[in-house]
């Protein structure tokens, strides 16, 4: 399978940015501290890629705990501040260089995260304006990742056919998410949030190919092969 000439279809949040590792320290912080007891690397292994509201509802069914009105809110302040405190310094080593050098092909974004989280995010590390307006939220479809909506929705607005494009995912349900859309994945395992582990988890879930660094993704997107 050659990835060479594809649309890419980059996820955000531990693609883009290395924003994984914070949300997931500070929202076990406070889930602990509201009585739901649980590490970062819980909330990395079991819901990374998923979005916070359906990790609220599984979390709250398991315990028996009741958050408290404008919980989701109230912690996805504390997360953009501790990110935009971080800067430019969020976006992950070597993207800008990758995103330009596909600069000849179609390329987006599909996130579980909310869109204004990813025009304030996306725009305060200047990946907006890379990627505008093929910026897509989970939101906008029915069903999250797992299911194959957000890739369906993303590819049909970008014009490309689900079976030529690539995806870059970090978390299982991505990678799941996209293998149900019909697209080849690479899975990417370099971010702060990645426990040595991680690339097997990629792997096993059906990644194409699973790699630590942009430079190995843009090598395979130019001459790889999987």
């Amino acid at each position: 399978m050659r990835f060479r000439d594809r649309p890419v279809i980059f996820d955000c949040d531990g693609v883009l940015i290395d924003s994984e590792r914070v949300a997931c320290e500070i929202d076990a912080r406070e889930l602990t501290a509201h009585g739901i007891a649980v590490t970062p690397a819980v909330l990395s292994t079991r819901f990374s890629g998923i979005a916070y509201r359906d990790m609220y509802r599984i979390l709250e069914a398991e315990t028996g705990v009741r958050l408290p009105d404008g919980y989701g809110e109230r912690v996805h302040a504390l997360v953009v501040a501790a990110c935009e405190a971080e800067g430019p310094a969020l976006a992950m080593p070597g993207i800008h260089a990758l995103v330009d050098r596909l600069s000849d092909r179609a390329r987006g974004v599909a996130s579980s995260s909310a869109p204004e989280w990813l025009r304030r995010i996306l725009g305060s590390v200047d990946l907006w304006r890379r990627f505008a307006p093929h910026v897509y939220s989970a939101v906008e479809v029915e069903r999250g990742k797992p299911a194959p909506d957000l890739f369906l929705f993303a590819a049909a607005r970008m014009g490309a056919a689900p079976r030529d494009c690539v995806v870059i995912e970090d978390s299982v349900a991505g990678v799941d998410a996209a293998k149900a859309a019909g697209m080849a994945v690479l899975g990417f395992c370099g971010g702060g949030h990645c426990d040595t582990a991680h690339g097997a988890r990629l792997a096993a879930a059906g990644a194409d190919m699973v790699l630590d660094t942009m430079d190995a993704i843009a090598t395979a997107l130019y001459d790889g092969t999987s």
